[in-house]
C-alpha cells in the first residue's frame, strides 16, 4: 500500500529551515539592511556628505549622530552615502567570481580529458595574477575609475582558487553511484551537474562566495584609504583617508573613524554568519550538533557533541565487606 505523502506543515518547514537557522537569519537581516542603506541611503541621509557647517569636530549629538570632521560635515551621512559604492563593488564581484568559479571548475571536473587540462592551465595562470596591484595600475591610467570598473577587475582576478576547489570536489563526485545512476538512465550532462552535483558544492559555492566580498570590500577600502582612488566620491575607506589625514585619533576624534570601522566589521559578521548557517543547513552533522541527547541505564542525560564520544563511567556500586575465613 502507498505510504502518505509527509504532512504539508512539515514540508514547509523543511523548506524555510534554512531561515530557521539563527545564524542565518542574523547574517541575512544584518545584509539585508545593508543592501537597502546601498539603495536609499542618499535619500535618506540627513545632510549632503559634503556640505560644510560651523560645528566642527562635534561629538555624537541629536543633531549629528555620528558627529562631525574637521569642516562640520555629518559622518553618519557619509556613511550611508558611502555603503552603495562598498555593497556595489563587493556583491559583483562576488557574483561574478562565484559565476566563473562554477563555470570553469565544475566543467573541468566534470567532462576531463583535454578540456580539463585547459581549464586547469587557465586557472594556474589567473592564480598568480595579482588582482590589488592590477586595481592600482588600471586605476592610475584611467582618470575616472568607476565603483564597476573596480568590481570588474575583482571578480575576473578573484575565480581562479574557487574553480581549483570546484574542480577537485567534482572529481570525487563525479564517480558516486547517483551520479553514475544518472548517467545510466540517459540525463543529460546539464541535468546532471545542476541536479546532482551542484547541490553538492552548496557549502563550498557559497564560502567562495563570501571570501571575494569580503576581500572586495576591503579592497575598495583599501583603495580608497591610501589614496589610489577618487576621494570625491564617498565610501567608508574615504572617510578614513580623511581620519588619517587630518589625525583624528591624536586629535582624539574617535567618532570619526570608529562607526566606519564598525560598520566593515558589521559586514564582514553578517557575512559570515551567513556561512555558517549554509553550513549547518547543507551537513546534518553540524545542524543536530549539541542538541542530540541520549538517556542512560541509569537515568541521567547526555548531550552528543561533534568530535566527542561520551564515556559513562559506570555507576558506583557498594563494595562488599571481606568475608571471614573460619578455621576448620
Amino acid at each position: 500500500m502507498a505510504q502518505p505523502s509527509a504532512a504539508p506543515g512539515r514540508a514547509k518547514r523543511r523548506r524555510f529551515r534554512f531561515v530557521a537557522n539563527a545564524k542565518a537569519a542574523t547574517g541575512l537581516v544584518i545584509l539585508g539592511v545593508y543592501c537597502l542603506f546601498a539603495v536609499i541611503g542618499p535619500w535618506v541621509a540627513p545632510y549632503d556628505p559634503d556640505a560644510r557647517s560651523a560645528d566642527v569636530l562635534q561629538g555624537p549629538s541629536a543633531r549629528h549622530w555620528f558627529g562631525t570632521t574637521h569642516l562640520g560635515q555629518d559622518i553618519f551621512s557619509q556613511i550611508l552615502v558611502g555603503a552603495r559604492s562598498v555593497m556595489l563593488v563587493g556583491l559583483l564581484a562576488g557574483v561574478l567570481a562565484t559565476i566563473l568559479s562554477i563555470l570553469i571548475g565544475v566543467t573541468a571536473g566534470y567532462i576531463g580529458g583535454v578540456p580539463d587540462e585547459g581549464l586547469s592551465a587557465l586557472s594556474n595562470v589567473f592564480l598568480v595574477i595579482p588582482a590589488l596591484p592590477l586595481i592600482i595600475i588600471v586605476t592610475s591610467i584611467v582618470e575616472q575609475a568607476s565603483d564597476t570598473l573596480v568590481a570588474l577587475i575583482i571578480g575576473f582576478t578573484s575565480w581562479a582558487w574557487g574553480a581549483r576547489v570546484l574542480r577537485a570536489q567534482t572529481l570525487s563526485l563525479r564517480r558516486r553511484d547517483y551520479v553514475e545512476a544518472a548517467r545510466a538512465t540517459g540525463e543529460r550532462t546539464w541535468r546532471i551537474i545542476l541536479f546532482e552535483i551542484l547541490p553538492n558544492l552548496t557549502a563550498i559555492i557559497a564560502s567562495g562566495f563570501v571570501g571575494t566580498v569580503i576581500f572586495a570590500v576591503m579592497s575598495e577600502i583599501t583603495l580608497a584609504f591610501i589614496g589610489i582612488s577618487s576621494i570625491s566620491s564617498w565610501n567608508w575607506g574615504t572617510i578614513l583617508f580623511w581620519a588619517q589625514g587630518q589625525q583624528a585619533l591624536a586629535q582624539g576624534a574617535w567618532w570619526w573613524f570608529v562607526p566606519a570601522g564598525l560598520a566593515i566589521a558589521l559586514l564582514g559578521t553578517a557575512l559570515a554568519l551567513i556561512n555558517f548557517g549554509i553550513d549547518e543547513f547543507v551537513s546534518p552533522r553540524l545542524r543536530s550538533a549539541g542538541k542530540t541527547r541520549i538517556r542512560t541505564a541509569d537515568g541521567r542525560t547526555v548531550r552528543m557533541r561533534v568530535g566527542f564520544t561520551p564515556v559513562l563511567a559506570p555507576a558506583s556500586r557498594p563494595v562488599p565487606a571481606p568475608r571471614e575465613e573460619v578455621a576448620p
